[in-house]
């Protein structure tokens, strides 16, 4: 019989809800459940594409002994990480101060006033490798519970004070000026991995905000050292097994240093991010491979994330069914070369061993490869690797696809817009802008309130129970001001102006200038979440600086671009430090030390040649955070648009920053000069 977990949202919370674990979504309720039975919580915290959280699904919740010792002595609570991230943030905190480390699954024992008190991540069935069973845990926890109460208190109690402690150091609310980019920037070289691209060693995650700052300061000060990385790193990944070379599209990171073998699961937010990433190169220096992986990768999240809703889906599985019926991680992508030949023949079997590097002993496991593009002499005929490819790409869709998360993420539906709408724009692929418009509308009547407040998730048309957090408002603000300069409609600006009102007055200290992740008036928990730092996407700090910015560059208005500056406080005390970590805060101070530009482009009509020509241009201007405003004279679409009058009758632009402007242009090649100096 189905569990609590079968009335909600999440795909993830779904997955359990015929576990035999007497599961609870985390409400007031099963605190309340554990205080009248006076037991422990365990708090279990994953996500749907997370490997070994379907591992430990399948060992532990769906075996009946385990269920049964948990429903008698314990309160079960499941979270979804990507519904609330603000529960996540919290007790992993915890947990890596605890333990040093932390990951998914999440596995915490608490209090039934929610405070934690002992921690660990994934547990085996049976003892392994050093770690007790989950059984042993779940057996020590409860007579730990029963036989020194005093002590488990106790430790909670100062786990909570620890945590309350811990203050962000966030500078002197001041932006990083020419000195702190030049640290990060030398922090950064010093990280690099001069042979494989990218940083560090492994696990090797695409860095996609560092490379936007490595372009963004390029762009500004010329620095081949910056560029060089940026470039670097986007051929290693597109030549190697992260990026899937038949069906486009980024898998969540590498287990090697050299880009081979991903963890094969695909999320929205990586291939948003990424897919802007090499929008952004071709724009700075037109190579044609970024051109392909920013335009493969767009029509990779349209075909295999999109919903029926028109919203994009949050992720695929790293695992699927290899044929026999076993979910094996990456079973939907790998090949032997005797499966090449199966499906292509002999002859172009073997072509596409050679091109794809497959081998017989494999890159993977049991004989099997990653498709990757090595580097070599030999030379292909493009006709027949795109028929090669073609063919590959059918037959692959002949297996058991990975498993799809479906649902809508507000954040990263943002970061996607942001990314289609300029990849539409830069490659004229108006289908592209469409689907952007079409997550962006989406987003507006299901997930925005009437006080243009933002739910977090959605699924099936129905939006979730939980509040949008500052990485939500942020994202898709950034989306909708993206959306508004390559569209020209004004109402995205506006929409973008709603959200950020709400940063300012509900995720922002206005003693400090802090942000902090959830809103002041959203649930408590045990600490207010409040993370700078950029991971696997910007935080919701950095987020909010970079669309506070731009809306001031729009509108002029003084509290947004005051807000911005102060929020990149935090950027001045880590990014000289820990740049791969505030990556997309350092795009940000970029933008700020570029001004940024504002362009006001005018003209009769969109349709108009000389003012689609403008329009092209400016979007296609690598000045840091430069805003672009289309419209006709005296259009109220946007501020930008003002008292700015055609010149002679013909379309022009107008550029500015820093409250000064230069003579307006009609010439696409005059406006392109002004945007690259």
């Amino acid at each position: 019989m189905p569990n609590r977990l079968a009335r909600a949202t999440s795909p993830y919370l779904l997955q359990h809800a015929d576990n035999p674990v007497d599961w609870w979504p985390w409400e007031a309720d099963a605190f309340e459940e554990a205080r009248r039975r006076d037991v422990p919580v365990l708090l279990s915290v994953g996500y749907s594409a997370c490997h070994w959280c379907h591992v430990m699904a399948h060992e532990s919740f769906e075996d009946q002994e385990t269920a049964d010792y948990l429903n008698a002595h314990y309160v079960s609570v499941k979270v979804d990480r990507e519904e609330r991230p603000d529960v996540d943030a919290v007790y992993m905190e915890a947990v890596q101060a605890a333990t040093g480390h932390g990951g998914w699954p999440m596995t915490v024992f608490l209090t039934p006033d929610a405070e934690p008190f002992y921690f660990g991540t994934y547990f085996p069935p049976a003892p392994r490798q050093g770690m007790p069973s989950f059984r042993q845990v779940l057996q020590g926890v409860h007579q730990a519970w029963e036989d020194r109460r005093e002590e488990v208190t106790e430790v909670a109690g100062k786990i909570v004070r620890d945590l309350a402690g811990r203050e962000i150091s966030y500078g002197d609310a001041q932006t990083p000026g020419e000195q702190e980019l030049a640290q990060a920037l030398l922090a950064l070289t010093r990280e690099y991995d001069p042979q494989r691209g990218g940083f560090g060693g492994a696990p090797k995650f695409p860095p996609s905000m560092v490379l936007e700052f490595l372009l963004r300061h390029h762009a500004r000060t010329g620095a081949e050292g910056a560029l060089q990385m940026a470039s670097d790193t986007c051929e290693r990944m597109a030549r190697g097994g992260i990026y899937d070379q038949l069906g486009g599209g980024f898998a969540r990171y590498s287990v090697d240093r050299d880009w081979v073998v991903p963890h094969f699961e695909k999320m929205l937010y990586d291939n948003a991010l990424l897919c802007r990433v090499y929008a952004h190169l071709w724009r700075a220096t037109g190579s044609e491979p970024a051109r392909r992986v920013a335009l493969e990768t767009a029509d990779f999240m349209v075909r295999e994330l999109r919903t029926e809703e028109g919203g994009f889906a949050s992720a695929l599985d790293a695992d699927s069914d290899d044929g026999t019926g076993r979910h094996v991680e990456g079973a939907y992508y790998v090949w032997t070369p005797e499966q090449l030949r199966e499906a292509l023949g002999e002859q172009d079997g073997e072509l596409a061993a050679r091109y794809f590097g497959v081998t017989e002993e494999g890159t993977f496991e049991h004989g099997q490869s990653v498709l990757q593009l090595p580097q070599q002499e030999e030379l292909f005929d493009a006709d027949k690797v795109a028929s090669v490819r073609e063919r590959l790409l059918a037959k692959r869709a002949e297996r058991p696809a990975p498993g799809r998360d479906d649902k809508i993420v507000a954040a990263w539906n943002g970061l996607a817009i942001a990314a289609l709408a300029e990849t539409g724009a830069y490659f004229d692929r108006p289908d592209l802008v469409e689907a952007a418009v079409a997550a962006a509308d989406l987003l507006v009547r299901l997930h925005l309130d009437e006080q243009a407040r933002l739910t977090r998730t959605s699924k099936d048309g129905h939006a979730g129970a939980n509040a949008g957090v500052l990485e939500d408002y942020a994202d898709v603000a950034e989306g909708f001001l993206a959306l508004g300069s390559v569209t020209g409609e004004g109402v995205w600006l506006e929409f973008a102006g709603f959200l950020l009102d709400h940063v300012l007055a509900r995720f922002t200290d206005p003693e400090s200038g802090a942000m902090f992740d959830t809103a002041a008036d959203a649930e408590r928990l045990i600490r207010r979440p409040q993370d700078p730092t950029d991971n696997a996407a910007p935080s919701g700090w950095t987020a909010a600086a970079g669309a506070l910015l731009s809306y001031a560059a729009h509108t002029g208005s003084e509290p947004h671009r005051t807000a911005a500056e102060r929020a990149l406080g935090v950027v001045k005390a880590l990014g000289p430090r820990v740049p791969r970590f505030i990556g997309w805060g350092l795009a940000v101070a970029e933008a700020v030390l570029d001004g940024p530009r504002e362009v006001a482009i005018v003209g009769p009509s969109l349709d108009d040649e000389g003012t689609r020509a403008l329009h092209r241009t400016a979007l296609l201007g690598t000045a840091p955070g430069t805003v672009v405003a289309v419209g006709a004279p005296e259009s109220e679409e946007f501020p930008l648009l003002a008292d700015r009058p055609l010149v002679g009758g013909e379309p022009a632009a107008y550029v500015c920053r820093n409250f000064t402007c230069d003579a307006p242009t009609t010439e696409a090649d005059r406006l392109r000069a002004v945007l690259s100096n």
